[in-house]
């Protein structure tokens, strides 16, 4: 059977390197229309002109955001809008990992912002366009570093800062975030789901330190192989009502203990309205 998303219209973040480019590229071959966002417009225009020559589809677009500010976030999903009616399918693959303890433009811990209330504030904020779509897909790029738990008390660890611990809570709020957004979205034909690339020689560690950042390089599995399973949940109707799942090697699996905890994920959602202004309940 062959795959083509000629008709569909395709949200990537962070696809100006890495996995984010090369599931560009991947759901461009199949006939995609591509829009990425980008802070760089140099980059942005390179990343283009490199997904266009590789697959042959020219339509690919790409608008500014800066994922670290929430104002950034909100002219970029009004940018959305007045350019395109609909959006399948949303992946959110843009994060970060931070060595250091760093702020975002908001004063907010930057690896909590930028992997999390980014993609929740941006889901929600065009999640009407979305639903208008349906059939419709929302993808989050997690990791299997999701362990711990949601540290309330200090949440952008501002009394003691391990990027290990951010970056980790990080990507279980996300899967937490998945889970909610399922249950909310039943019945509109839209779908969300969670991804686990696994260990990817990406830019990841180039700000957590020289000995991270090699380690990634040297033994991480290439950024073409980590974009599969995006690629695989963007465009096979093998999952097409599958929603609020966790998924590894094109596979559905289990993820950590706490990441089921419905009442964590409730409170999560509640905090993050606030933090992000969305009024949505």
């Amino acid at each position: 059977m062959t795959i083509t998303l000629k008709s569909k219209t395709i949200l990537i973040t962070g696809a100006t390197s890495g996995i984010g480019k090369e599931t560009a590229i991947g759901l461009a071959e199949l006939g995609a229309t591509i829009v990425f966002t980008a802070r760089d417009k140099q980059k942005a225009k390179s990343t283009k002109k490199e997904i266009i020559e590789k697959t042959g589809n020219k339509n690919i677009d790409h608008i500014e955001c800066d994922l670290s500010s929430f104002a950034s976030i909100r002219n970029f999903c009004k940018e959305y809008k007045s350019r395109y009616k609909k959006l399948h399918i949303l992946i959110n693959n843009a994060g970060v990992w931070n060595f250091k303890r760093k702020q975002s433009i908001d004063g907010i811990e930057n690896t909590f912002h930028v992997n999390y209330l980014a993609p929740f504030l941006m889901t929600n904020l065009l999640l009407d366009t979305i639903k208008k779509s349906a059939p419709a897909r929302i993808i989050n790029v997690s990791s299997g570093l999701h362990r711990g738990t949601i540290n309330f008390d200090d949440i952008e660890f501002k009394k003691s800062f391990s990027s290990m611990k951010a970056y980790s809570q990080s990507k279980l709020a996300l899967i937490l975030f998945t889970r909610r957004l399922a249950k909310k979205l039943e019945g509109t034909k839209v779908t969300v789901n969670s991804v686990h690339p696994g260990f990817i020689a990406t830019d990841l560690g180039r700000d957590a330190g020289q000995i991270t950042n090699k380690f990634f390089r040297l033994f991480g599995k290439s950024p073409k192989k980590g974009a599969e399973t995006s690629i695989y949940l963007a465009s096979s109707p093998e999952v097409e009502t599958v929603t609020g799942e966790y998924f590894v090697n094109k596979k559905m699996t289990q993820s950590s203990k706490k990441s089921y905890d419905m009442d964590l994920a409730k409170r999560l959602w509640s905090v993050s309205k606030k933090y992000t202004g969305i009024n949505k309940r």
